[in-house]
C-alpha cells in the first residue's frame, strides 16, 4: 500500500529564518551563528506568529549541567531543524516542553498562554504532539483504532469502531491523499504510513505543532521523500513543525530554519538557505568540518583481503579489488547499484555464484558469518538496532559474544577475563556508559555503535567491513569512529568501508571504489577523489583516471 504524493506545486516560497542576537562564539573562534536578523526589537518579536517560545531554560542533575539558559522558538507555519551532538542538550529541552522533566529555571510561553507546569496531558492539551522515533502504536489496531487510541469516539460507555474508522480515513485523505482499505491493520503498513499515521493522531486532537524525533531513522529514500511532502503540507496549513535530526542533508533539504545546540545552550538559529552546511556543523563541533577527519599517515603493506572475479547473478559482476594492510578503501554506490550485495557476500549474508576471496593469500569459502568471522573478517552491519547488538543484553555481553572462546577454559566462562577484556574496549573507545552490565537500548546511538564495533575488536580480526558505520550517530561520535578505524588502520588492519556519505569517504579512505549497475566503474584516489568525481560516477557520467583495477 505505496504512500500517495501530495500535490506541491502550490507550496508557498518558505520563509527567512530569524534568529536571536548573542554573540557566543566558539573556542575556535566560531560565532554563534550567521545571524539572519540580530537585534530584533520587541515589536519585531511581537509581530512574528510564534507557537512556543522556551527562554532562559536551565537544567542540572546533580553536577552534570544539561541546560544553561537554553533558548527555542518555534514559529507556526514552518519547520524548525534541531540539531545537536548527543548531549548537547536537545533531548532534555524537547523533554521539558513534553513536560517529562521540570527547569529548574526559565519561562515557557505556548500559543501565547505561560504555562508555569507542564505535564504530558497538559502539553498534549495545549496542542503540542510527539512523535518519537519509536512507532508506539499497537500493531493488531486498526488504523482507526490507532489515530483515536485514547480518545475513542462513542456514545456513553459504547465505542464506535465503524465512526473511527470513518473519521480516520477522513482525516488521511484530507490531510495526505492518502486513502487506505477500511479495516487495515497498522502491523500492514509500511514503516512511513506507520509515521503518518501517528501524525494523523496528533491533528485529529488539533495538533497545532509536532516534535519529529529522528522520524526518518527507518525510512527508504522514497518514503523520505513522502514523509517531507506530508510535513510541508502541514507547514503550509500553519502548523509548527520541529525536526530532530542526525542527517544533515535531510535538515538543509526540509527545514525553514535550524537551532544548533552545544554544551546545553543554543548557540544560534540560521537559515539552511543561506547558511552552508559545514558551517553549521562547525557551529554543532566547535571547529573545521575537516578537523572531523584524522590525518592519513600510514605506510601500507601487503594486500589482506583479495576478491577477484566475484559474481553475483542480478546484483553484480566481475569484481576484483584488494585492501593492504594499514589501508582504508571506500566502496559506494547508488542504491541498488550492486556495492551492499558486495560487502554481504564478504561476510557469508549472501552467496556469491562464482569468484575468489583471499585473506591474508588464503581462499575462503564464505558461507556463512560464522565463518567469515573464524577466518579473520568482522563486519559491523548498517541496522545496528536489528544486526549490529543486542539491545536486551548488557554491555559487557554484547563485547564479549563473537569471542567467548577466547575467556573459556574447558566450557567455563573466566568471568575476571572477560570483564578485564571488557572494561578495557569501553576505555579504549570512550564508550559512555554507567557500567558493563548496563543494558544496550539504554546508550545513545553512537555509544551502540562503539559497542558493536568492540565485538569485533575482541576477535582481533584481519579486515573490517564496514556497512554505513555511522548512519544516525551524531557528529561528535562520527569523529570517534572517525579516529577508531584510523587507529585499527595503523596496527595494520584492512578495511572496507561501505558508505554514501561522499564527504566521508573522501575524508576517512586512501581509496574509493564506485559501483555503477553491478560493475565497478572506477578505482578514485589522490586529488581525482572528490565529491563530484564520486556522483559522477556512482549515476554513471564518468569513471576516473584510476581506471577500475582495483
Amino acid at each position: 500500500m505505496p504512500l500517495k504524493r501530495v500535490n506541491l506545486s502550490s507550496t508557498p516560497p518558505r520563509r527567512p529564518a530569524l534568529n536571536r542576537a548573542d554573540e557566543t562564539t566558539g573556542s575556535h573562534g566560531y560565532a554563534a551563528a550567521r545571524h539572519i536578523q540580530p537585534g530584533l526589537t520587541a515589536m519585531q518579536t511581537a509581530k512574528r506568529d510564534i507557537a512556543v517560545s522556551m527562554t532562559g531554560i536551565s537544567k542540572r542533575f546533580g553536577p552534570v549541567r544539561a541546560l544553561e539558559n537554553a533558548n527555542l522558538e518555534i514559529a507556526r507555519g514552518s519547520i524548525l531543524g534541531l540539531v545537536g551532538q548527543n548531549g548537547a542538550g536537545k533531548s532534555t529541552i524537547i523533554k521539558v516542553l513534553a513536560g517529562i522533566i521540570k527547569p529548574d529555571s526559565g519561562s515557557i510561553v505556548i500559543n501565547g498562554e505561560t504555562v508555569s507546569t507542564l505535564t504530558p496531558a497538559s502539553v498534549e492539551k495545549l496542542g503540542v504532539h510527539f512523535i518519537h522515533q519509536d512507532r508506539l502504536l499497537v500493531p493488531t489496531a486498526t488504523v482507526g483504532e490507532a489515530v483515536f487510541l485514547g480518545h475513542e469516539i462513542g456514545l456513553g460507555p459504547f465505542v464506535s469502531r465503524r465512526a473511527m474508522e470513518r473519521r480516520a480515513a477522513d482525516l488521511l485523505k484530507r490531510f495526505f491523499g492518502m486513502e487506505l482499505p477500511a479495516g487495515t491493520l497498522v502491523k500492514d503498513l509500511t514503516t512511513a504510513q506507520q509515521k503518518v499515521v501517528q501524525i494523523t493522531r496528533a491533528l485529529a486532537q488539533k495538533a497545532s505543532v509536532l516534535v519529529l524525533d529522528e522520524p526518518t531513522a527507518a525510512l527508504v529514500k522514497r518514503e523520505v521523500d513522502s514523509l517531507f511532502d506530508v510535513l510541508r503540507r502541514l507547514r503550509d496549513d500553519g502548523i509548527a513543525v520541529v525536526f530532530i535530526s542526525h542527517y544533515m542533508q535531510e535538515i538543509e533539504k526540509l527545514c525553514d530554519r535550524v537551532t544548533v545546540m552545544r554544551n546545553g545552550t543554543d548557540v544560534g538559529t540560521v537559515d539552511p538557505r543561506q547558511t552552508p552546511i559545514d558551517e553549521i556543523i562547525a557551529m554543532m563541533i566547535a571547529r573545521d568540518v575537516g578537523e572531523m577527519f584524522p590525518k592519513r599517515s600510514v605506510e601500507l603493506g601487503a594486500p589482506v583481503l583479495e576478491v577477484s572475479n566475484l559474481r553475483l547473478g542480478g546484483s553484480f559482476e566481475n569484481i576484483g579489488f584488494n585492501v593492504r594492510a594499514g589501508e582504508i578503501v571506500g566502496l559506494t554506490g547508488l542504491l541498488g547499484s550492486g556495492a551492499k550485495e558486495i560487502v554481504q557476500c564478504l561476510f557469508g549474508l549472501k552467496t556469491a555464484d562464482g569468484g575468489e576471496v583471499k585473506v591474508e593469500g588464503r581462499e575462503l569459502s564464505l558461507s556463512t558469518p560464522v565463518k567469515a568471522v573464524r577466518d579473520g573478517i568482522a563486519m559491523l552491519p548498517e541496522d545496528r538496532r536489528a544486526h549490529g547488538v543486542a539491545l536486551g543484553l548488557s554491555v559487557r555481553e554484547n563485547i564479549s559474544l563473537a569471542s567467548l572462546r577466547r575467556y573459556s577454559r574447558s566450557g567455563m566462562v573466566s568471568r575476571g577475563a572477560e570483564n578485564q577484556a571488557v572494561d578495557g574496549l569501553i576505555k579504549e573507545l570512550s564508550i559512555k556508559t554507567p557500567h558493563r552490565d548496563a543494558l544496550v537500548r539504554e546508550l545513545s546511538g553512537g555509544n551502540q555503535q562503539k559497542v558493536a564495533i568492540a565485538k569485533w575488536l575482541s576477535c582481533q580480526s584481519r579486515v573490517y567491513v564496514l556497512d554505513e558505520p555511522t548512519v544516525a550517530v551524531d557528529v561528535g561520535a562520527k569523529v570517534e569512529i572517525y579516529n577508531l578505524l584510523n587507529r585499527l588502520a595503523g596496527e595494520g588492519a584492512a578495511i572496507l568501508l561501505l558508505s554514501s556519505d561522499l564527504l566521508e569517504l573522501v575524508g576517512v579512505c586512501d581509496r574509493v571504489l564506485v559501483v555503477y549497475r553491478g560493475r565497478l566503474a572506477g578505482s578514485f584516489s589522490g586529488p581525482a577523489m572528490n565529491s563530484d568525481a564520486l556522483l559522477a560516477a556512482s549515476s554513471g557520467a564518468r569513471s576516473n583516471a584510476d581506471g577500475v583495477a582495483a
